[in-house]
């Protein structure tokens, strides 16, 4: 009872005269307030953004690490897709005609129409028209004949080793002489080749391109024949 008598009497004004135990434990208070204070204001506040980009940082690695983990579960499957894809390039590269095959193929093309029996009214080469790695070569064709004959043209460009391919195919009766040949058609079709284009043309290519853009066009030699 004597403790508590005292703790009422004490004088908050006058902490000098407090008995020693009492200014003891008020000190004690104080500093471990002042000690707390000072955790929260310059270390919690501080670190705590530092933690937490730090979680987002873990969240965002663990994120890039199960992608990679995911990926490298799969390298396997990956490297025999890449196989393949290669492969198919390489099989698609070689159905592409040399610079100095595209004569001889154009030829075939026209072949092509006179041995299913047609008649060839038109047959005019393009200019060629470069890509990203190949050049591809437009043929105006004219063709008449029967349904069944430029069935077996459309069937024989098929089935050419090089690849060609038939667009823009308007398919037009035509009036015959004599009343013969109700089934004479006129066919015009453009049939695009392509060829593969060497290290040379390419940087002519891309040379032409930023000269364009800088506003200064090649008027030289084009490495790409018409």
């Amino acid at each position: 009872m004597k403790f508590l008598d005292e703790l009422k009497n004490l004088d908050l004004n006058d902490v000098g005269r407090w008995p020693f135990v009492f200014r003891a434990a008020a000190i004690a208070t104080v500093a471990v307030i002042a000690t707390a204070a000072g955790i929260f204001l310059f270390v919690y506040q501080e670190k705590v953004p530092l933690v937490e980009r730090a979680e987002a940082e873990e969240q965002e690695l663990r994120v890039v690490f199960e992608d990679k983990q995911r990926k490298a579960a799969n390298f396997d499957a990956y490297r025999e897709q890449l196989a393949e894809i290669e492969r198919s390039f390489g099989t698609m590269l070689q159905q592409l005609p040399g610079k100095t095959e595209i004569p001889n193929l154009l030829v075939d093309i026209s072949q092509t129409g006179l041995a299913a029996g047609l008649d060839e009214k038109l047959f005019e080469p393009m200019a060629e028209q470069p890509k990203d790695f190949y050049a591809e070569k437009p043929i105006k064709i004219k063709l008449d004949g029967a349904y069944h004959e430029f069935g077996s043209f459309v069937s024989d460009i098929a089935a050419l080793p090089r690849i060609v391919t038939l667009h823009d195919i308007e398919i037009k009766p035509f009036d015959v002489k004599g009343g013969a040949g109700f089934d004479q058609l006129t066919i015009n079709v453009t049939a695009k080749t392509y060829r593969y284009m060497d290290e040379e043309e390419l940087d002519e290519v891309e040379s032409d391109k930023a000269k364009l853009k800088k506003g200064k066009p090649n008027r030289g030699k084009s490495g790409v024949a018409g």
